[in-house]
């Protein structure tokens, strides 16, 4: 999908500021390595997801600055006219790699690499961030949830519960991480992930009884569809879902009180009523733990909203935006040298990093290795970064179905603490080589 507005204003001031005293200053043109990467997971996590690369390619491709937005800028102060004029001509050449959309990571992977101009890349930051810290929260959470559903269908029912945008984005990010479905048909235009819903409380709220609700729903969906059972008396409800649709009806659900004693007594009588193919569908407030503390109970698939929208207790990835090497001037051949914060609690590595991801004769990753040289991976492992942009043009641009795929792949690849709850050291440790110069 290729947004038709600029995305240029989706920044912050500062990014634009900088641009204005590095073009006076004569540094504007050196060249310059960004890293994006996480100095920790939030607690309790034991590995993350990368999650937005699509967006965000869709997102740089929009960055440019149109008379609209030239007027906007110098009106405010914000740019001179030199900026604006140098703004006006802008459209990123530079390159970018990053760890595959789907792919974990951990604390200090590498996961995305802009390189350009100081001027071009650090325009950047502000729009780099804020897609990847918010859908890598979202897929992180939502990988979780999907452990612990244990194959069974997980829907997406976010939207009420955050910004209409985020929405959005949450419902992509929740299918790159092993979602099923989503109730937002935007997700569903946009992406193509696949949509699904039925009725609310409202809905039976709205006719004379439960009866007549059922019986209209039936009507218009088919015997197919799943009907919400918990608005008066689960048991009646139920005794007359399946006596207006047969032992044929799709599906019950349940949104309220303990979700694994309603879903026994459901199940139980399902089956009493012959309806032993009708599944057992729970909503309400789940969260991974939720979802794993029903993991025995006879239910057939879950809707999560809040939760999953909200990152589950971590609503950003807290992935930064670094510069790790710089060129001492502004000629294409000049040496480039590395640099680093040393802020107190915010050090950060110097040099251009590459990744590995170490895997042994089973098939089974042990270790994620960092290196400022060349990766020498052994047999088995996988280097990590690919090619999203090259002189400007996207080429790393894939289906989402290959982004799912992908995440699959990954976490089958981590060891079995990555899928516990419980709190812990991330899955994997990283290793960090100081290599040598690199080439090009």
């Amino acid at each position: 999908m290729h947004q038709a507005e600029t995305t240029a204003l989706l920044t912050d001031q500062y990014e634009l500021t900088m641009l204005k005293a590095a073009l006076h200053s004569g540094t504007a043109d050196r060249r310059a390595v960004f890293e994006v990467f996480a100095r920790h997971l939030p607690a309790g996590r034991r590995y993350g997801v990368v999650a937005g690369t699509g967006r965000l390619l869709d997102a740089i491709e929009a960055f440019t600055f149109d008379a609209a937005t030239l007027e906007f800028l110098t009106s405010r102060g914000v740019v001179d006219e030199p900026a604006a004029e140098w703004l006006a001509k802008y459209r990123f050449s530079g390159d970018v790699w990053g760890y595959a959309e789907g792919d974990c990571y951990f604390p200090d992977s590498p996961i995305l690499v802009v390189e350009g101009t100081f001027a071009e890349a650090v325009l950047l930051e502000t729009l780099v961030l804020s897609i990847l810290n918010h859908d890598c929260a979202i897929a992180s959470a939502a990988s979780r949830m999907a452990q612990a559903a244990q194959d069974r269908p997980l829907i997406e029912m976010g939207s009420r519960r955050t910004h209409e945008l985020a929405a959005v984005a949450s419902a992509r990010a929740a299918y790159v991480a092993g979602f099923t479905t989503t109730s937002n048909l935007e997700a569903g235009r946009r992406y193509g992930v696949p949509t699904a819903g039925t009725a609310a409380h409202a809905f039976t709220l709205l006719h004379d009884s439960e009866r007549h609700a059922f019986e209209s729903q039936l009507a218009s969906l088919g015997e197919g569809t799943t009907l919400l059972v918990d608005t008066y008396d689960v048991e009646r409800a139920v005794r007359t879902a399946v006596e207006l649709a047969g032992p044929s009806l799709g599906a019950v659900r349940i949104d309220s009180g303990d979700l694994g004693v309603m879903a026994r007594r459901v199940r139980a009588q399902l089956d009493s009523l012959g309806a032993h193919d009708t599944r057992v569908m729970v909503t309400g407030d789940l969260d991974e733990f939720g979802i794993a503390a029903l993991a025995a109970a006879p239910v057939d698939g879950y809707g999560v909203g809040t939760s999953l929208v909200t990152g589950s207790g971590a609503p950003t990835a807290s992935l930064v935006y670094k510069l790790v090497a710089r060129a001492d001037g502004p000629e294409e051949d000049a040496p480039m040298r590395p640099v680093a914060k040393r802020s107190v609690g915010k050090p950060s590595r110097g040099g251009r990093k590459s990744a590995v991801r170490r895997v042994d004769a089973h098939g089974g990753a042990y270790a994620e290795l960092v290196t400022t040289g060349e990766p020498t991976p052994g047999p088995r492992d996988r280097v990590l970064q690919i090619p999203l942009v090259e002189q400007g043009a996207v080429v790393g641009r894939e289906p989402l179905e290959a982004a799912r795929e992908r995440h699959r792949a990954a976490v089958a690849e981590l060891p079995p603490t990555a899928l516990q709850l419980s709190r812990g050291e991330p899955a994997l440790p990283t290793e960090f080589i100081d290599g040598g110069p690199r080439r090009g």
